[in-house]
């Protein structure tokens, strides 16, 4: 590949790895199962003119590869409020990831596909939240990979054999104890991303083994607390003990080593959640204008949730609803029933891409909810909104209501 016996593309993309691979001061390259290329998000012609030299050198992917979010909503394109040369070039991007035999999944959230990777399987995944849920939860293994290393790898089937593809390098660094948070907050679905800003922020770059976590712990809340600690504190892996694959035990998780031996213990209080949700919403006198669900992307659960937090009532006609999800995941709620009373309640579906980088949200002067912590840690900067964090069922409330709505009790105050 290297020496060009499989065109220019293919030599090109190996040549990417191979210097990942020296800069990782990896000695090998380890063959992979799969990768998933976030590289398709158009943020410039940069990444127009990289695809387009691979589809001209005769490049194609080697192994199954699902691509992440777009730029564009194929199904909804009236949604999209940008400039139209803009449309165009995130087409031409997307067409050409499409032209390397990637699967036009246009999903952030591809651990939730029919097939997805076993544990142990070594991969190529980029997008924050699927690197973190794939370690994590699947027990696959990934290093953070990015733009364009995530093709140049799916090109190759090639990764330097470094980083988290290592046994040695998925340990526990910290113990995060979270069991000393009252139940009620324990189980409230917005603890889960609060809980993963917390750590991004205290511990960066860090593996934490989260004990305490319930055993009705979901992969929704799974993935709401990897995302938002991804986002705020490049997290790759964690493990919640008891739950995820690597980690039956705390000692299992921290590879044997005794507990007092590590960096850190921390404690997580009720006070830290709440301040974690405090410091995710902009103060603002703004009206609500706009509720944000899904990011990462809406799973199946989520949607019936939505449906039946949301029951018979309907969104006020000043706030705009979206729910972002995938195309795959819409279809199958479709057949459930689901989506035509959202819809007609006022819920905006969003496939194949998302409202915290591409120009959909209507209003950006008022007040934004979400129940995601990654919407609110980056749309304010993205898009310019003032956000406010909260659980899906204040999200609800609120937009029915036309206004925030916030439940103290949700958060365990005075517990």
């Amino acid at each position: 590949m290297l020496d060009g016996d499989h065109g220019a593309g293919t030599a090109m993309a190996m040549r990417l790895v191979v210097r990942l691979a020296q800069a990782m001061d990896a000695y090998r390259l380890l063959p992979i199962t799969g990768a998933h290329i976030d590289s398709c998000l158009y943020h410039g012609q940069s990444g127009v003119d990289f695809v387009q030299r691979l589809v001209d050198g005769g490049a194609q992917v080697l192994v199954p590869t699902t691509l992440n979010v777009s730029s564009l909503d194929l199904l909804h394109p009236e949604l999209f409020q940008g400039e139209p040369a803009t449309a165009t070039a995130a087409q031409a991007l997307m067409d050409g990831y499409v032209a390397l035999g990637c699967e036009p999944t246009w999903t952030c959230a591809p651990y939730q596909a029919e097939i997805r990777p076993a544990f142990g399987e070594q991969i190529a995944w980029a997008e924050s939240n699927a690197i973190v849920f794939a370690n994590s939860v699947l027990g696959a293994r990934t290093h953070r990979y990015g733009d364009f290393i995530d093709i140049a790898a799916a090109v190759t089937a090639r990764v330097p054999d470094a980083g988290l593809h290592h046994t040695d390098n998925r340990t526990a660094s910290v113990v995060v104890d979270v069991s000393g948070l009252p139940l009620v907050l324990r189980e409230l679905d917005a603890m889960y991303p609060c809980l993963g800003f917390v750590i991004g922020r205290r511990f960066p770059g860090e593996i934490p083994a989260i004990v305490g976590l319930p055993s009705s712990t979901s992969e929704d809340d799974l993935k709401a607390l990897g995302a938002a600690a991804a986002s705020s504190g490049n997290l790759a892996m964690f493990h919640a003990v008891g739950i995820t694959p690597e980690a039956p035990t705390l000692a299992a998780a921290c590879g044997g080593v005794d507990v007092v031996d590590l960096v850190d213990v921390a404690v997580v209080t009720a006070a830290d959640i709440r301040d974690a949700r405090d410091q995710l919403s902009t103060p603002s006198d703004q009206p609500l204008a706009t509720v944000s669900l899904g990011t990462p992307h809406y799973s199946l659960a989520e949607i019936e949730r939505l449906h039946q937090e949301l029951g018979d009532k309907t969104i006020a006609p000043s706030v705009a609803f979206y729910v972002s999800t995938a195309r795959a995941v819409l279809h199958e709620a479709m057949l459930r029933g689901w989506i035509t009373p959202l819809r007609n309640a006022g819920v905006t579906f969003v496939t194949d891409t998302c409202t915290y980088i591409t120009p959909i949200v209507k209003d950006t002067t008022g007040l934004a909810m979400t129940d995601s912590a990654k919407w609110a840690y980056y749309a304010p900067g993205n898009i310019g909104v003032d956000a406010v964090f909260g659980a899906l069922t204040e999200c609800v409330q609120s937009a029915v209501a036309g206004r925030v709505v916030r439940d103290e009790g949700l958060w365990g105050d005075g517990v």
